[in-house]
């Protein structure tokens, strides 16, 4: 068989010819059928937009450092609390003031508003120490009280001293919650009646006779209570002294003071009605 025959033998592809037998596109084209002239294109078929889903932003990172307190109010309540915390503080330095001229030695300012500085002071805010005092309270005074007594028969006794101060005392000592009767109405009173005498006992001014009226009041309440009568028995009057005695020094002082008592004793006091318990309010 001849060797350029090409009936029985594989087919060799010629070096110049490719070998990709598929239709070209230029040959494809032109298979299709071509639109008559001046015929108007079909219109291509529209496409559904699908919504894109919005992606969520993400929170906010919360606050590192949140405010509190009065921060975390608002303007108009910040404004309020500001306000009300002035209030206070200048209470609070009145009060003070007020304080300090009560206690302080006598000045230019007390002598012109002494009278504004007590009614701030009495009664709730007293004082009873002095500021720069050189020589703090070192005395004990005692309070006593006896009593004329007219009995049922006619006859007239005079009672003994009953010491109201070491009443107070013995009724104080070892109570936790003493009352403030107590502890300041008979010293309070007799305090007031010196602060309103003279040496002689005299009442000065309108609050000396207020004071008398004061003690006498409790001096008879008191021997009320300390079952000085007897059935029948008619109190007539009452009579109260002081007994002032030195607090002796320390071991160590040189100090030399007198230890003996120093009595005030004032006149005898009548008991009137108003005196007597049931006519108390």
């Amino acid at each position: 068989m001849d060797a350029h025959d090409r009936g029985s033998t594989p087919r060799h592809d010629d070096p110049g010819t490719p070998s990709d037998p598929s239709p070209s596109p230029e040959a494809g084209a032109a298979s299709e059928p071509a639109e008559p002239p001046g015929s108007t294109p079909a219109p291509a078929p529209a496409r559904t937009a699908i919504p894109t889903p919005r992606p969520t932003p993400p929170d906010p990172d919360p606050d590192p450092n949140p405010r509190t307190g009065v921060a975390a109010l608002s303007l108009r309540h910040q404004i309020g609390v500001a306000l009300a915390l002035a209030l206070v503080a200048i209470a609070v330095c009145v009060h003070i003031g007020m304080v300090f001229l009560h206690v302080a030695p006598v000045n230019t300012v007390t002598k012109q508003h002494g009278g504004a500085v007590d009614d701030w002071i009495y009664p709730e805010f007293e004082q009873n120490w002095k500021l720069f005092a050189p020589n703090p309270l070192q005395q004990n005074v005692a309070v006593q009280v006896r009593a004329r007594i007219r009995g049922a028969d006619g006859g007239s006794r005079t009672t003994g001293w009953y010491d109201l101060s070491a009443q107070d005392g013995r009724a104080i000592d070892g109570n936790p919650l003493p009352s403030h009767t107590q502890q300041n109405e008979l010293r309070r009173s007799w305090d007031l009646f010196v602060a309103t005498h003279d040496a002689n006992n005299r009442p000065i001014g309108l609050r000396g006779s207020l004071s008398e009226a004061y003690l006498r009041r409790i001096a008879v309440l008191r021997m009320g209570r300390e079952d000085a009568l007897a059935r029948g028995d008619v109190l007539v009057s009452v009579q109260v002294r002081s007994r002032t005695s030195n607090v002796p020094p320390p071991k160590w002082s040189d100090e030399k003071v007198s230890v003996q008592p120093v009595f005030r004793e004032l006149s005898w006091w009548p008991v009137t009605a108003d005196d007597t318990e049931g006519s108390v309010r």
